[in-house]
């Protein structure tokens, strides 16, 4: 029998890794545009404190991040239960792991949503203004048609790294593509077999996704000429 009858466990595990991707998304795409929303206000403390999220977590490893808010929130949960004398819950590692990529994606979309709204011409919406538009008008009807198409680039080689990166969430126990290729190796001492299936599964995830991206990309670039260089 083919890899001893494993291949539908780590094909339950590329299931599991496309909810991981998909979740860890959605949240960091929220902070990203919270985070670039802040480093764009005018009032310093707010876009000094983006700006010192986005810095540290981009500076620093995503698996210590992992370990770190993992292995550190559960110790605080656990002092904090200690001190109240009450059991400590243990935190579920489906999410801790997309809360902890999440969070540090945002850190990366927050950059990538800020690019995009710098980008959208000044005059555009200062025109908008003097139209009698609201802010909250001009930055729905005009910021943020526009800066979609800036910030696709930037956002589809995030999600492809993103994807990636929830291999991660393997050394936290979360039984994804990662954690059952290693105990599928394991049992059937073919980590060349077993590897190379799961390098073609994220490859055929990330092939899908460049080709949506793309489509999107042109999608919103109707009506723009291109640069010739």
């Amino acid at each position: 029998m083919f890899l001893q009858g494993y291949l539908p466990g780590i094909l339950e595990g590329t299931r599991l890794t496309l909810e991981v991707s998909a979740v860890s998304l959605i949240v960091s795409v929220a902070l990203g545009l919270f985070g670039a929303m802040c480093r764009l206000s005018p009032v310093r403390p707010v876009a000094l404190f983006a700006e010192i999220y986005s810095t540290v977590v981009r500076g620093v490893p995503d698996l210590v991040w992992m370990f770190v808010l993992f292995f550190g929130g559960q110790m605080v949960i656990n002092d904090l239960a200690a001190s109240m004398g009450a059991e400590a819950p243990q935190i579920d590692s489906f999410i801790a792991g997309t809360l902890t990529i999440g969070f540090i994606f945002g850190a990366y979309m927050t950059e990538t949503f800020r690019g995009a709204i710098l980008a959208v011409p000044r005059g555009q919406i200062e025109a908008g203004l003097a139209y009698g538009m609201s802010p909250r008008r001009v930055f729905m009807r005009i910021t943020v048609p526009q800066m979609v198409r800036f910030a696709l680039p930037g956002f589809s080689n995030n999600w492809l790294v993103l994807v990636k990166t929830t291999a991660l969430v393997s050394v936290i126990g979360l039984p994804d593509m990662m954690y059952q290729a290693d105990n599928t190796k394991s049992a059937t001492q073919q980590p060349f077999t077993v590897y190379m299936i799961v390098a073609g599964l994220y490859l055929v995830i990330t092939t899908v996704s460049i080709l949506i991206l793309d489509r999107l990309q042109k999608r919103y670039s109707l009506g723009t000429r291109e640069t010739e260089l």
